[in-house]
């Protein structure tokens, strides 16, 4: 299997997104999954917009497991639903939703779980981290940790004539065409995104090891008007998106068919201690973190080679 299918393609989030490129340069890439049967097909999408996201994609089979946990990751998600409705659960406290035409994630503070019919099929976007924002017609912070329809976002005639055109079009490639063409249209100007952009391309490239007050002082603005400028266009503050980065860094590092010095990892990854990483794991996950890694083998165990292998959990 190559990179281009290790992630899940329903919402692993912006930095898993790159992993599935084989290079830099890749433009379009394909992944199988194991008998299963799950196709995804990734490219990066063409100026302005590589500079908003990371990845469109097209998935289409069967689920290894009928519901899956998405930890939190430093990414926004679009999904364009193109079968039957799924469902999303945001949380221990908050009731299972149904999404037909489709949803909108902002960068989320919760895991969610992800219910899905026997087949789906869909395409979708993997925005970095401030790159939905020009597509919303609200502040990020009202989505946080709740997501919303397409529909809430575009309207039902658009989504409504966006899915015909999809499920008519010849093939993966030509689907991703069209929704590059939505997006681009979609494109607004929107302030504040080349302060948020800037600041979060520096938390991404140090993996959320960055002080939070430099990040302000080094863009000439107060914490204050920064930590309300990410809530805005991100849906959560500098300190919050950097745990996420920092986080999912961590998590992507460990090989579960391996040997694992939790010490040495929680160390290496900036953690105060073991305990903290611990607490990480669990708000991050709802799991211990050898507990995660039972539950990474099983996935391996029961579907090695799978395209959805490397984020998405097993909830059942």
């Amino acid at each position: 299997m190559s990179a281009a299918g290790r992630s899940s393609g329903i919402g692993a989030g912006s930095m898993l997104a790159a992993a599935r490129l084989d290079h830099p340069g890749a433009r379009c890439r394909r992944g199988i999954g194991d008998a299963v049967g799950v196709e995804y097909v990734s490219r990066v999408p063409r100026p302005p917009l590589d500079g908003l996201i990371d990845d469109l994609y097209y998935l289409e089979g069967a689920p290894p497991y009928a519901r899956l946990t998405l930890p939190p990751s430093p990414a926004a998600l679009l999904i364009v639903n193109l079968g039957s409705p799924f469902l999303i659960r945001a949380g221990t406290d908050i009731e299972t939703a149904e999404y037909a035409d489709g949803c909108v994630v902002t960068t989320p503070t919760r895991a969610l779980e992800f219910g899905y019919p026997l087949r789906t099929r869909s395409v979708g976007v993997h925005f970095k981290p401030w790159g939905l924002a020009p597509f919303l017609p609200m502040p990020a912070a009202e989505l946080c940790d709740r997501p919303v329809t397409v529909e809430q976002v575009w309207g039902r005639p658009a989504i409504a004539e966006l899915r015909d055109r999809l499920a008519t079009a010849d093939g993966p490639h030509e689907m991703l065409t069209l929704l590059e063409e939505e997006l681009t249209r979609r494109l607004c100007e929107t302030a504040g995104l080349g302060l948020v952009s800037h600041t979060s391309s520096v938390i991404a490239a140090t993996s959320g090891a960055v002080a939070i007050d430099d990040l302000s002082v080094a863009a000439g603005v107060s914490s204050t008007h920064l930590a309300q400028r990410f809530k805005e266009l991100i849906g959560v503050t500098p300190k919050r998106l950097a745990r996420n980065y920092r986080f999912a860094t961590t998590v992507l590092s460990i090989n579960p068919a391996g040997p694992i010095d939790w010490a040495d990892l929680a160390s290496g990854a900036g953690y105060f201690d073991q305990a903290h990483f611990g607490h990480e794991f669990r708000e991050f996950t709802g799991l211990t973190p050898t507990r995660y890694v039972e539950v990474r083998r099983r996935f391996l165990r029961e579907h090695p080679g799978h395209a959805l292998d490397g984020w998405p959990l097993p909830a059942d």
